[in-house]
């Protein structure tokens, strides 16, 4: 069968197409194309996808949104990608090296089957937003910066948010700037101790997606504090579990790992 081969994955619910570069390039990927392959009627659905490719002793990761936007950072994508390059044996499961638009960022398998965990550079610590009105059960409102801009907003009830609708419109207050941000709700656990919970609309995507691998972690960042120590662990909205850990200095984490799913779904061919 002639085409294109992909393998489609999965972090969290959060969900891509992804290619080894060594067999196709970013530049034969149009923006119609991208869009056409994450459609989840036409194509074989995805919210992006993934380009691999062997790059200084590392991996680049090139990203793009289903909409077909390049995006420099996607935290579930970068857990899959590792996952994925030693599949294809394209770096060591122990640790490599991913070239990201956003820096590059160490990566390595866990033993435990299908999750992976990565290290992201230092990250200023979000910051509290005091130009949106709160609407009925929000609490406070952050935003942070993980690769991508990320506004945080802590809530009575995550399951009450209506993230479709309030996502949209916080994904483009003026606060967020002219890009706009993904917009992340987050409850804490109804026993201290166990998981938080996420939900997140983001941009490139425009709805709500599953999981957000960086929403996580500017979450984690954003209510560690007083009373809620890092690492944290976070449940996303399918089901799976991402964890967090770092170091604050001040205004600063350091050495940020995220944890979490990077599942292998299928192979197939694409025609498109």
């Amino acid at each position: 069968m002639k085409g294109t081969v992909f393998y489609k994955m999965t972090g969290s619910g959060n969900d891509f197409v992804l290619l080894d570069g060594r067999s196709t390039s970013v530049e034969e990927w149009s923006r119609r194309r991208i869009i056409e392959v994450c459609d989840r009627r036409g194509g074989v659905g995805a919210d992006g996808l993934v380009i691999l490719s062997p790059e200084d002793g590392g991996v680049r990761m090139a990203f793009f949104n289903s909409d077909g936007s390049r995006a420099a950072m996607c935290g579930n994508a970068a857990l899959c990608s590792t996952r994925l390059s030693v599949h294809l044996e394209l770096g060591p499961a122990e640790g490599m090296r991913l070239l990201t638009d956003a820096g590059v960022v160490a990566t390595r398998c866990l033993d435990e089957d299908e999750r992976a965990e990565i290290r992201l550079p230092d990250i200023l610590m979000p910051k509290p937003v005091t130009t949106i009105t709160l609407e009925p059960g929000e609490r406070s409102i952050w935003l942070g910066c993980v690769g991508v801009p990320h506004l945080i907003v802590l809530v009575d009830d995550v399951g009450a948010v209506d993230v479709g609708s309030r996502g949209r419109i916080l994904r483009h207050h003026a606060a967020t700037g002219l890009e706009g941000a993904n917009a992340n709700f987050v409850a804490p656990p109804a026993k201290a101790g166990e998981p938080w919970l996420i939900r997140t609309f983001e941009r490139g995507v425009e709805g709500e997606t599953l999981a957000c691998g960086t929403g996580t972690v500017a979450a984690a960042l954003a209510v560690a504090g007083p009373g809620v120590r890092l690492p944290l662990g976070f449940y996303s909205w399918g089901g799976e579990l991402l964890t967090v850990r770092a170091t604050v200095r001040g205004d600063v984490a350091t050495d940020v790992w995220l944890g979490g799913q990077g599942k292998l779904v299928f192979r197939g061919v694409w025609g498109g």
